[in-house]
């Protein structure tokens, strides 16, 4: 029983742990998005048909040896993510502030926790049920969404407001890519920073660009008042190859996912985090 109390009092502190979980959040969301590439890249090529986007990831990890093994791995991770987000978005963990800028940053990771929240949630209950095929459940599910919204008082036009907002957040990512200092969110040295930080700005300017194919096809259902025109994340890039030079659209936005996801995985690393002091998890 001493024994045990001794261990308790040499535990790490809360920081310590939150750090952990928190890096570990990190590389979960950066194997999500090299995944989502790898199988956008085969996809382009016709190599599978296994279909791209987060869910079609969990989908095929159901499917590998020791499948509940990485989907629980996955789903820990992606709630560790969104355990961090939690502390950016409400306490403030990376010391923005409280400027409207800084507020504005704050909505957006706490968007982004609610986000991964519900992945993770989809990771468990593949887990949890194992079902044939999410991909084409989430599909017929944001229909069903679309139809319900349709049906309201100007159902059309708030569904052309959702496009709207899923483009806006795509071009929010274009222009963090574009404009936003990542090195300063780094603890490396200069020569490393140097080297990895260009994989975040193709990364966000890639990830910003895949929402838009999503955002048309939402739009133009609003337009054209069918709910059926509604797809997935993953459904909506896929529509990408039909058009001229379409492989090789989806080759250049497999890359740059996969080089948003590499970052992800520099930032479980050398990312500076500095949960709140003040937070006590015991």
């Amino acid at each position: 029983m001493s024994r045990a109390r001794h261990l308790w009092r040499k535990r790490p502190d809360t920081p310590v742990i939150l750090e952990a979980l928190a890096r570990f959040g990190y590389g979960a969301r950066g194997f999500v998005y090299v995944s989502i590439g790898v199988i956008l890249m085969l996809t382009a090529h016709d190599l599978t048909r296994q279909t791209a986007g987060s869910t079609g990831v969990v989908e095929s990890l159901a499917r590998q040896p020791f499948g509940r093994v990485w989907l629980f791995t996955l789903g820990a991770g992606l709630w560790s993510f969104v355990l961090w987000r939690v502390l950016q978005a409400v306490f403030d963990a990376d010391n923005e502030g409280r400027d409207l800028k800084a507020i504005a940053k704050r909505v957006g990771q706490g968007i982004s926790g609610v986000v991964y929240g519900l992945l993770a949630s989809t990771v468990f209950e593949v887990l949890d049920e194992v079902y044939a095929n999410p991909t084409a459940g989430d599909a017929a599910e944001n229909q069903e969404k679309a139809r319900a919204l349709m049906e309201l008082p100007f159902g059309q036009i708030l569904l052309i407001g959702v496009g709207l907002v899923i483009l806006g957040v795509g071009i929010g990512n274009v222009v963090r890519g574009i404009r936003n200092d990542f090195g300063r969110d780094l603890r490396c040295s200069e020569t490393i920073c140097k080297r990895v930080v260009p994989l975040a700005h193709v990364g966000y300017v890639a990830r910003g660009l895949a929402y838009f194919p999503l955002a048309g096809l939402v739009m133009w259902a609003g337009f054209r008042d069918r709910a059926s025109e509604i797809t997935t994340f993953g459904g909506a890039l896929e529509s990408v190859e039909t058009l001229p030079a379409g492989p090789w659209l989806l080759s250049a936005t497999a890359l740059g996912l996969m080089a948003f996801g590499a970052y992800a995985f520099v930032e479980g690393r050398f990312r500076r985090i500095r949960p709140p002091r003040d937070l006590d998890l015991t």
